[in-house]
């Protein structure tokens, strides 16, 4: 029989399973950060749970939006939002480089919000704050993605002089907005981003070289980072520049968190202190046996642990196992080259924050101020998962209506 073939333009049926899973995971943050009121002393309880509710009722908006006007001009929006972003970038870069540095810190350009001793953000009354950063990491992966399959649809020849002109294409695009955003400073969306991105070119069928010279980079620059460390730690410290020590003092702090808790280890050490006094059932919702630091953010995972045990800290880990495997299928079953690239972004950038927040809160790994993915409390990074995964439920429908071929 004839094989029939036609273009999904605007496809509107939702991915049950993918919806389900957010839904549970929206229901999941809620319930944590309502645990957390005890730990939580900057911020009013029930006002961070109205303003999650609200961001991921805009989220599901979003996503609804995004399925309905489809997939055919996301490239186009995604390069419109590259130059709008970048703009904020700049904005928030004269704002630290020229602003702050003359006229002290307490001066600010209107709306930018500095938090931390960071200006990653704006602050607009009435409305709420807008991290660029956040989204930008979302347009560099669909522009690499598009890079990468135009790349090789037009290449003649594989070879290392293929992959310098696509390293080179990439870089006119990363470079700048990376650049912005370390100096901002804002060092866990830098590596959040050349994560993602590192992981959809290895995808992108380089040759197998360039992964084993950056394998080798990176060990070669643990070894010498270590060395320093452990003989030579004034000099590392001097080359983090001012706040060197207080930079490496993460380090120590993960080595080895019961030499200083009150200080360097208290955070990994209250942390691993509320996870293994749960026990398997926990204490129960919004206990406040042990105190911990960024509750409702980077620490929602010990929350989560300390209120519902061991059994708490395995919903979660098989619910983001679950999301990641149903990218993995989605990205599978697609027939489209440059959505499968932005799936491999999207689930690269999605894996290194769940492996690197859940294992810095067991001990596995430097503390640093990534979050958990859809669970810990914050607008800009929800929003920004929901636009990826408005664009993954467009490619999901797809997917499954050209696997139903006839025949």
């Amino acid at each position: 029989m004839k094989l029939q073939i036609f273009k999904v333009k605007n496809p509107k049926k939702f991915d049950i399973t993918l919806l389900s899973i957010l839904l549970v995971m929206a229901a999941t943050s809620i319930l944590a950060i309502y645990s957390a009121f005890h730990l939580i002393t900057l911020k009013n309880g029930p006002e961070l749970i109205l303003k999650q509710l609200l961001w991921y009722g805009i989220g599901f908006i979003a996503l609804s939006i995004i399925m309905y006007i489809g997939n055919d001009s996301i490239y186009d929006f995604a390069k419109i939002a590259y130059w709008i972003l970048l703009g904020c970038l700049l904005y928030l870069f004269i704002n630290k480089a020229i602003i702050n540095r003359f006229l002290g810190f307490g001066t600010n350009l209107p709306f930018v919000y500095r938090v931390n001793g960071a200006t990653s953000w704006f602050n607009f009354p009435g409305i709420g704050s807008f991290q660029p950063s956040e989204f930008m990491k979302i347009v560099l992966i669909i522009i690499t993605a598009k890079i990468i399959d135009t790349h090789n649809e037009n290449k003649i020849f594989h070879s290392f002089q293929s992959d310098v002109d696509l390293f080179i294409k990439i870089g006119k695009w990363v470079i700048p907005p990376l650049i912005l955003t370390f100096l901002q400073p804002d060092t866990g969306i830098v590596i959040i981003t050349m994560i993602s991105l590192g992981i959809m070119i290895i995808c992108s069928g380089i040759r197998k070289e360039w992964i084993i010279i950056a394998g080798g980079i990176v060990v070669i620059s643990l070894v010498v980072f270590f060395f320093l460390y452990f003989f030579h730690f004034d000099f590392l410290s001097s080359l983090f520049g001012a706040d060197g020590i207080y930079k490496l003092n993460r380090i120590t702090g993960w080595l080895n968190p019961e030499a200083d808790i009150r200080n360097t280890g208290n955070q990994l050490y209250t942390a691993l202190l509320a996870l293994g006094s749960a026990g398997l059932m926990g204490h129960g919702i919004q206990v406040d046996k042990i105190q911990i630091p960024e509750a409702q953010t980077d620490f929602i995972f010990a929350v989560f642990g300390q209120s519902f045990g061991f059994l708490g800290t395995l919903f979660i880990l098989i619910l983001c196992l679950v999301l990641d495997l149903k990218l993995c299928r989605i990205a599978m079953l697609s027939k489209n080259r440059f959505e499968k690239y932005i799936i491999c972004g999207i689930l690269g950038m999605l894996l290194f924050q769940q492996v690197q927040n859940i294992g810095m809160i067991v001990g596995l790994l430097p503390i640093t101020g990534i979050t958990l993915p859809m669970i810990s409390y914050g607008g800009s990074s929800l929003l920004s998962y929901f636009i990826a995964f408005g664009i993954i439920m467009n490619i999901s429908a797809k997917a499954r209506k050209l696997s139903d071929f006839v025949y």
